[in-house]
């Protein structure tokens, strides 16, 4: 689903590395998660949660690990976008960074007023983006949402970012995400993006995907529903691993789908 010259990154426990280093080509490579996390932080054995021996209080959940390792990953990359895909996440159509940029300029995802008062863990989100950021919190009322699936990063500017919250912390930018109890990392990127960098980029109101997050499991005639009045030009579906889809119901739809793409050239209109 991508082109040639497109390297695909994965990163997994060192546990996991023997399961995936099958994959490993010339254009896959297969990394060790520990590689983009500081000696400073110290697993803690049984549990998914780390110690940061520089800032022990509190102690980094797997989540904010999750994400540390994220921007770790896209700052040392050279190239001009990197697609986050997680693991619950699947391409179903051909991608590129064309299908991200608008005259040439790569897009961000930007939903005006998307964070209302049924989403109060979203504003929690922006709160601790801003903290790190060093801008005032957000204001009363309806805040933009940034979290899209799938979603692309310019590592240039992930490297900014990184930078700009050691200046404004006074510590390593791990050490600052770290002490979050609450972070999502596409947020953090929108709003460095938006309100430290003057929101100077193109932007798009629409996902590039087909999404289902609830926690909650889903038939395979009910995946067909989702996947048929999705977007027509959707690059990936998102069926969130937490929804306690069984595997095989999950492989049967996504497969079924792909077929009618690959018959149709699009997707199926309700």
């Amino acid at each position: 689903m991508t082109a040639a010259d497109v390297v695909h990154h994965i990163i997994v426990p060192r546990n996991d590395l023997t399961e995936f280093q099958s994959l490993a080509g010339p254009r896959t490579v297969v990394h060790d998660a520990r590689e983009y996390l500081p000696l400073s932080f110290v697993k803690l054995p049984w549990l998914n949660m780390w110690i940061n021996v520089a800032r022990p209080w509190p102690p980094v959940r797997g989540w904010i690990c999750q994400q540390i390792i994220k921007l770790a990953v896209v700052a040392t990359l050279d190239a001009r976008g990197v697609l986050l895909m997680d693991s619950d996440s699947v391409l179903v159509r051909p991608t590129t960074l064309d299908a991200f940029s608008v005259d040439g300029e790569v897009c961000m995802y930007r939903k005006p007023g998307g964070v209302d008062h049924t989403l109060p863990g979203h504003r929690l989100w922006h709160d601790s983006a801003r903290r790190l950021l060093g801008i005032q919190p957000p204001s009363d009322g309806d805040l933009t949402d940034y979290i899209c699936w799938p979603c692309l990063w310019e590592p240039h500017i992930v490297r900014q970012m990184l930078l700009h919250i050691e200046t404004t912390t006074g510590s390593a930018w791990s050490t600052a995400v770290a002490s979050q109890l609450r972070l999502s990392e596409m947020m953090l990127y929108g709003i460095f993006v938006d309100e430290v960098l003057g929101g100077k980029r193109a932007t798009s109101t629409t996902m590039k995907g087909t999404v289902h997050s609830a926690e909650q499991a889903l038939s395979g005639a009910e995946i067909q529903q989702l996947l048929s009045s999705g977007p027509h030009d959707a690059l990936a579906v998102m069926l969130s691993a937490k929804a306690g889809i069984p595997l095989e119901t999950r492989r049967r739809a996504l497969k079924e789908f792909t077929d009618h793409i690959s018959e149709t050239g699009r997707t199926a209109q309700p």
